[in-house]
């Protein structure tokens, strides 16, 4: 085969361009789609009414803070207990679930997204590389 002919069966640096192009649109179109799905609206509409709630915030930030507090200090019988009662008061709190709930439906669309990219491209689409410690 000559040099010419591979050459002719390459991409060209224009066909690389387009094919980015159509990337570029789909992802948009993907997006558009994504803000348009009612799974995506209901976990914002929630997502807006837990921050405006600010008895549930500082619930939520007190729980974070005792999770927090028992990884850095290590088991620690009365932060467990104190944890354990925040997270007693983090299920009644129907704003909170509600949240919980909406932040799962969307996960659980994007782990679908995820599958289907995926299955087309042959191999993980978004697979870790990797992490950081906390």
């Amino acid at each position: 085969m000559s040099d010419a002919q591979d050459s002719d069966d390459a991409p060209s640096d224009s066909d690389a361009g387009s094919a980015e192009a159509n990337v570029e649109t789909a992802l948009r179109e993907f997006l558009d789609a994504l803000r348009e799905s009612e799974t995506y609206r209901r976990f914002v509409a929630a997502d807006e009414a837990l921050q405006a709630d600010a008895d549930a915030m500082a619930l939520l930030r007190e729980y974070r803070q005792k999770q927090r507090q028992l990884q850095c200090e290590g088991f620690d019988e009365s932060v467990m207990a104190e944890l354990k009662g925040l997270q007693s008061e983090l299920s009644d709190s129907e704003i909170i679930q509600r949240q919980q709930a909406a932040q799962d439906d969307l996960m659980e669309l994007f782990q679908r997204t995820n599958d289907a990219v995926s299955d087309e491209i042959g191999e993980e689409f978004a697979r870790s590389v990797g992490g950081g410690c906390c």
